[in-house]
This record gives structure tokens, sequence and C-alpha cells, in this order.
């Protein structure tokens, strides 16, 4: 029971930064990546909601710095295989506070950088 409020509350907050982005950025679209609800600037994944918290991708070598220096943090890997996407960081809901911050961040940021090898 506390997971499903757990995952109701995740759920809430994301939608409400969702709604305030979108209203804003006339770029920025509420979508769905495979069953990821998510949002897409310009045709390209910019943030969403997983399992396990708000999901960014962050270019900016400084901002994914920060994200990934959250209590929690960590690298998004969708597969499970220790194949983590180098861009991508997991901020879980006990962060929440910091989700709208690094979704604006994430949001302004460009999506066509190539991870570094």
């Amino acid at each position: 029971m506390a997971d499903v409020r757990k995952q109701a509350g995740m759920r809430e907050r994301y939608d409400d930064i969702v709604d305030a982005i979108c209203a804003w950025h006339e770029e920025a679209r509420a979508s769905k990546l495979f069953s990821m609800p998510c949002v897409k600037r310009s045709g390209k994944l910019v943030f969403g909601l997983g399992r396990q918290g708000m999901v960014f991708k962050l270019t900016d070598p400084e901002a994914h710095g920060r994200a990934l220096a959250l209590p929690g943090a960590h690298l998004f890997d969708p597969s499970g295989r220790g194949q983590p996407f180098r861009q991508w960081v997991v901020v879980p809901p006990e962060q929440a506070d910091e989700w709208e911050a690094l979704a604006y961040e994430a949001l302004g940021q460009d999506h066509g950088i190539t991870p570094a090898a």
C-alpha cells in the first residue's frame, strides 16, 4: 500500500511540473516513450518519470554532476543490465524538491550533444 501511495505522489508531483513547463514552453510536449511518461522538446526526450524517480537528460557536465551528487541519485539504466545512459540521471522521490529545477535545466540544454567516451 505504501508503494502505491509513493507512486501516486511521484506521479502527482511529475504532472504538476509537466503542466507548468508545457504551459510556458511551446516547444515542450508531454509524451510517452514505451511506458514512461516523458516530456520532449522539439521531438527530443528531455525528462520523464521512471519507477525509481524522475529521469533527466543533462548534457551539461556541471548540471549532470550536481544532479548525480544528490543523495540517492544514479545513472539511468533502463535495461537493468549495467549499461546506463551516461547523460541520464535518476533523482529519487526523496529529492522531489529538486525535480522542477532539474526539469527546467534539462529543458534548456542542447540534446544534440553526444556523451563523451
